[in-house]
Formats: C-alpha cells, sequence, structure tokens
C-alpha cells in the first residue's frame, strides 16, 4: 500500500487542508499506516502532479497558503483499481521477538522489564480504543454499512492489543520462572 491510496481515501471521505488532513489522518487511518507531516504534504503534491486531486485556495487563506484538496475522477479510479489489487498478508516485523529469540539461546538478558513496558504501551492503544468505540459507536445508535465497516476496522486494532498482551503476560510468566530451568 501506498500513503497515496491512504490520502484518496481519507480525502474522499473528506475535502481537507493539508494540515487538516494530517490530523484526521493521525486520528483515523494513523492508527494503522504511519505517515509524518511532511510526508503527507510531500505526497499531496505528487497526487496533485498525477491530477489525482486538485487544490483550490481556501476561503479562511487570507495570506497564508492555506489549499483545500479534493479527488479528482482520475483519483478515484486509481483508488478502485488499487483496492481490486490482491494485498499481502502483513509482514510481522516485531524487534522485542528476537530479542526474546535472543534470551532464549544466551540466557536471561533482562527482557522482562521491556516485556512489561509493552504490556503497558498495550494496555494504553487498547484503552484509547476502547474510548473511541464509546465515542463513535454506542450500541443504542443505528450503523451503516460504512459506520459497521470503520466499528469492525477498530474491533481489528482492539483484538490485536488484547491479543499482544495475553501473549506478552504468557511470556513474562516465563522470563519471571525461579526455576531458571535450561533446555
Amino acid at each position: 500500500m501506498s500513503l497515496s491510496h491512504a490520502l484518496l481515501t481519507s480525502l474522499l471521505e473528506k475535502s481537507s487542508s493539508g494540515y487538516d488532513l494530517a490530523r484526521r489522518f493521525d486520528k483515523s487511518i494513523g492508527y494503522f499506516w504511519h505517515a509524518t507531516h511532511q510526508q503527507i504534504y510531500r505526497e499531496l503534491g505528487r497526487m496533485e502532479e498525477a491530477l489525482w486531486i486538485e487544490s483550490v485556495t481556501a476561503p479562511d487563506a487570507g495570506k497564508t497558503r492555506k489549499r483545500i484538496y479534493s479527488v479528482l475522477p482520475q483519483g478515484r479510479a486509481e483508488l478502485q483499481r488499487w483496492a481490486a489489487e490482491a494485498s499481502p498478508v502483513m509482514d510481522l516485523r516485531d524487534e522485542l521477538t528476537v530479542r526474546l529469540r535472543a534470551d532464549a539461546v544466551i540466557g536471561p538478558l533482562g527482557t522482562a522489564a521491556e516485556l512489561q513496558r509493552h504490556i503497558v504501551l498495550h494496555q494504553a492503544s487498547l484503552e484509547r480504543y476502547r474510548e473511541i468505540e464509546q465515542r463513535d459507536f454506542p450500541p443504542d445508535r443505528p450503523q451503516t454499512r460504512r459506520t459497521r465497516i470503520n466499528h469492525l476496522i477498530l474491533r481489528k486494532g482492539m483484538l490485536y492489543e488484547e491479543s499482544s498482551i495475553r501473549w506478552a503476560r504468557e511470556m513474562l510468566g516465563v522470563l519471571l520462572e525461579e526455576d531458571g530451568a535450561a533446555d
């Protein structure tokens, strides 16, 4: 996936200035596709050159260079083309797991503290996702197809965090075993 496809999706949801797009991105797609604001602005320039998007001076721009970006038909066609492609299975690269393998080979390396830190981080992410779920998907509010899809995307993140916490706690139990039994 490229950043341009994530930005096209976000702009189809709502035309925005670069600044507003970057802020919205951080609070939505940014949970599973990371990009700096600088990367977003560079990509907007490339997308405009490719005629996937256009920008106009914002009515409230004043003396600033604020522009409002929107998707052109070529951009919608590109997003449809890309969405029809097969997507690869997520490539998991996890430095902590490699450290734990080293711990298994060399012996106790003090990775328990790092694992505990990861548990705290996963718990914080899970709590943030739960707050978003309560705010955006209350059980008494009818959901459209779009909101059900977005809710299930959020649930995927929640399930990831929950399983990461369970796994890390199980691993922590092994790391903290007192008998230190050797293989």
